[in-house]
């Protein structure tokens, strides 16, 4: 059989005609030769990158970590404390965070220090200063009242010792009695209501295992685990004493976390409480302490379209005039927001309600 050979010219081509013929002949065999080693080589770069992603998502977790993650160490940035699954919680999960001043200028107020946090956003709304280390005075107490709630029975039956007689003559008190029997939950209610340092001073006694040192010793780590720290307690109740001291930002941090307790954020909506107990002579006993809160109180109105759940007030002539609140907008979100060192009393109210004013800002 005769091969076929593509070239013999064909007699009814001239010259010219076959050479132009099998020029576009090889340069099409070329192009085609080009485009199958193209179409190879993507194919084999699709490969690696595909061998690449399966090995470092997936193969490369069997390897051994040189420092393996340990659930009490430090050294990542996390608490303690996981989910159910044992996972560990990013440090500032849930939180506000900021490093630096928010909308300073937003608003014009003579206090030190002024904040307001967005509870379910997790913003900072307006920041003033507030890192700035200054004496806290009773606001002081919200961290006493979580410790508390936390290391404390609410139910125990306290004898108020003689410690609660060891306070300033003029500050605030429950007007508890060297040997009066009531509970550590109505304790909590005079501590937080009345801002009793009387009171401060019982509960640290009797939740430090006798001894107030202890207690303070608590709230410090506490402070610590919460991550506040710029912040170091000298005692339970906060009159003013040296290197007695917290800012803004870490009382946000104590008050967002006393408020995931329903004692505490009863407490602090309580216009007044009446506690019934037995004094030192056995017989019953009660009083009424009425809270320092005047947005409680009916003294000072809030801003249009805030509510107040309530908070925590101080006042010395070293702190100035305190306030940690929190509120709600209208549609219900929760707020946090701290004055520190106002000049007066009488001039804290309308500059936090200037703070407020950015609640539906």
């Amino acid at each position: 059989m005769k091969k076929n050979n593509r070239n013999i010219k064909p007699d009814h081509y001239s010259q010219r005609e076959w050479n132009r013929i099998q020029a576009r002949e090889k340069a099409q065999a070329r192009a085609a030769r080009n485009l199958l080693i193209t179409a190879l080589l993507l194919i084999a770069l699709v490969a690696a990158l595909v061998y690449a992603a399966w090995f470092f998502i997936f193969r490369s977790h069997d390897n051994g970590l040189r420092l393996q993650y340990e659930e009490n160490s430090s050294l990542f940035g996390f608490h303690t404390e996981g989910d159910s699954m044992g996972r560990a919680t990013p440090f500032a999960g849930g939180l506000c965070v900021t490093d630096k001043d928010i909308d300073a200028d937003a608003i014009f107020i003579s206090a030190s220090e002024a904040a307001l946090f967005d509870i379910n956003s997790e913003k900072v709304v307006y920041a003033k200063n507030i890192f700035e280390q200054r004496s806290p005075a009773s606001i002081t107490k919200i961290m006493t009242a979580l410790v508390a709630m936390k290391y404390g029975n609410p139910d125990d039956m306290v004898t108020v010792g003689p410690s609660a007689l060891d306070i300033e003559e003029t500050s605030s008190v429950c007007e508890l009695h060297q040997g009066d029997r009531l509970t550590l939950k109505q304790l909590l209610y005079g501590l937080l209501i009345a801002s009793g340092n009387d009171a401060a001073q019982v509960i640290a006694e009797y939740v430090g295992g006798g001894s107030i040192q202890e207690f303070v010793n608590m709230m410090n780590r506490e402070a610590l685990a919460l991550g506040a720290t710029h912040t170091h307690f000298m005692n339970p109740h906060g009159l003013t004493q040296s290197d007695h001291y917290t800012c803004a930002y870490d009382i946000y941090l104590m008050l967002n976390a006393a408020m995931q307790y329903d004692m505490f954020m009863d407490i602090i909506q309580r216009k007044n409480y009446y506690a019934e107990f037995t004094n030192a002579n056995g017989e019953p006993w009660g009083v009424t302490w009425e809270t320092t809160d005047h947005y409680l109180t009916g003294e000072a109105s809030l801003p249009d379209n805030v509510m107040i759940y309530g908070g925590k007030t101080g006042t010395t002539d070293d702190a100035g005039a305190c306030l940690a609140l929190i509120s709600k907008d209208m549609y219900g979100n929760p707020y946090i927001s701290v004055i520190l060192h106002s000049e007066t009393k009488e001039g804290l109210y309308p500059e936090m309600n200037q703070v407020l004013s950015l609640v539906s800002a």
